[in-house]
């Protein structure tokens, strides 16, 4: 069963160019991972720093190789999530 990760980050104003600049380079990576199936950016048009990931694997498995990927580790965690003032992330199966 596929499964989808739909994520809302926040940071400050300051910040915006760096966390979009990972987050884009993220994108790049991440699509050409083997359980991908979507990975969108999108920034908020009515909240400055704010940023919306949606992201579809093949299966639980898929995702879980994602996030053990070292590129991952650098760029959302090393990078994206120190900068960021809110964090929220939700799992879903996609019926």
């Amino acid at each position: 069963m596929a499964y989808a990760v739909v994520a809302h980050y926040r940071c400050a104003p300051a910040d915006e160019a760096a966390v979009r600049a990972a987050l884009l380079e993220m994108r790049e990576h991440t699509r050409r991972e083997p359980g991908n199936l979507a990975y969108e950016v999108h920034a908020e048009v009515d909240r400055p720093g704010g940023f919306v990931l949606y992201e579809r694997y093949t299966d639980r498995a898929g995702f879980d190789a994602h996030a053990a990927a070292g590129y991952f580790s650098e760029l959302i965690v090393g990078t994206v999530r120190p900068l960021l003032t809110e964090r929220s992330v939700t799992f879903a199966e996609v019926l």
